[in-house]
């Protein structure tokens, strides 16, 4: 089996090189993009293991992104986990649980905890 794939959405280019570092060294193979649009734009061509994605980004957010890919029959199984400076309340989590977001991870992170909930998602 080859390497699980981690797509990283993130319009702050700081976040993506840090992400795709720290997951990097840890023997995921990283696919990189900067908005709701290229990440979409991308998902035609590569099926990742997880998309990490970015709540709150220009044009698109992570949430309209999210909806898009449970819209479309080929991507709706996808496992997406949001990374966001957002702190979410009970009725939050359970919008996101409606969205089928396997995780939430806050910025900033921790490193290690980063890597341990993404192994719990995709191994």
């Amino acid at each position: 089996m080859g390497k699980k794939k981690i797509m990283v959405v993130d319009d702050e280019e700081d976040i993506v090189t840090l992400v795709t570092a720290i997951l990097g060294r840890q023997g995921y193979e990283i696919i990189q993009a900067y908005n709701g649009k290229e990440c979409l734009e991308k998902l035609k061509t590569i099926k990742p293991d997880l998309v990490i994605l970015d709540m709150m980004m220009p044009g698109m957010s992570g949430r309209e992104v999210c909806e898009k890919i449970r819209a479309d029959s080929k991507l709706k199984s996808l496992k997406v986990a949001f990374l966001t400076v957002a702190r979410f309340s009970e009725a939050g989590k359970d919008s996101l649980k409606k969205m089928n977001v396997s995780d939430y991870i806050t910025k900033p992170f921790d490193n290690d905890d980063l890597v341990t909930r993404v192994k719990k998602i995709v191994g």
